[in-house]
């Protein structure tokens, strides 16, 4: 397979493994969301600081969490910028406020399901501005609760397009326009690799 990718040559033979390691643009930072409690309005924030083991200080997930614990699953939830005027046209509504929907971090500029490396052994680091490091985990299923929220149709219109977790692996405060890009590809070790 070949074609013209930021960083290498046009032309050059690339594998699966490679080109799931290369991005077009960066992403950005659009709204940062906390949900204070459960059945609280969300409320959007201009920063917010990030640790391993809690995710977002002030987020209901973080409450009664230790810090420096290891990272779990679902620390952070993100959601994905362009979809939110397919999602108010799939539930008949003009305008779709993030905040309604829950998820901590609306992120354009990158489709985050291929911020998730295809491959068992392989991890994609990512940074969000200068400190802050996370890890893809999995979809960001809806719930039942979106029904109420957006009315009929609603959660068959986030099928699919329901965002993403991540775990938190270094801390650091995050702010509305930080740049998401790729830091580091980790292989781990033990692993099945799978066919390219």
């Amino acid at each position: 397979m070949t074609g013209p990718l930021i960083g290498l040559p046009a032309n050059l033979p690339l594998e699966l493994r490679q080109i799931c390691q290369h991005f077009a643009t960066p992403g950005q930072i659009e709204a940062i969301i906390l949900r204070p409690a459960r059945g609280k309005a969300a409320v959007s924030v201009a920063e917010a600081v990030a640790e391993p083991g809690r995710g977002l200080l002030g987020d209901r997930r973080s409450a009664g969490k230790q810090s420096g614990r290891r990272a779990s699953k679902r620390e952070i939830t993100l959601y994905q910028a362009e979809h939110l005027p397919l999602v108010a046209s799939w539930c008949g509504i003009a305008r779709l406020d993030p905040t309604r929907l829950r998820r901590n971090l609306l992120i354009s500029g990158l489709n985050l399901v291929g911020m998730r490396s295809p491959f068992p052994d392989t991890q994609l680091e990512w940074a969000i501005g200068d400190e802050v490091r996370i890890r893809i985990t999995g979809p960001c299923d809806p719930c039942s609760k979106m029904a109420a929220e957006l009315g009929a149709g609603s959660y068959n219109a986030l099928r699919g397009h329901g965002g993403m977790t991540a775990a938190v692996l270094a801390g650091g405060v995050i702010r509305i326009g930080d740049c998401v890009s790729l830091h580091a590809v980790r292989t781990l070790p033990g692993k099945t690799a799978g066919a390219d």
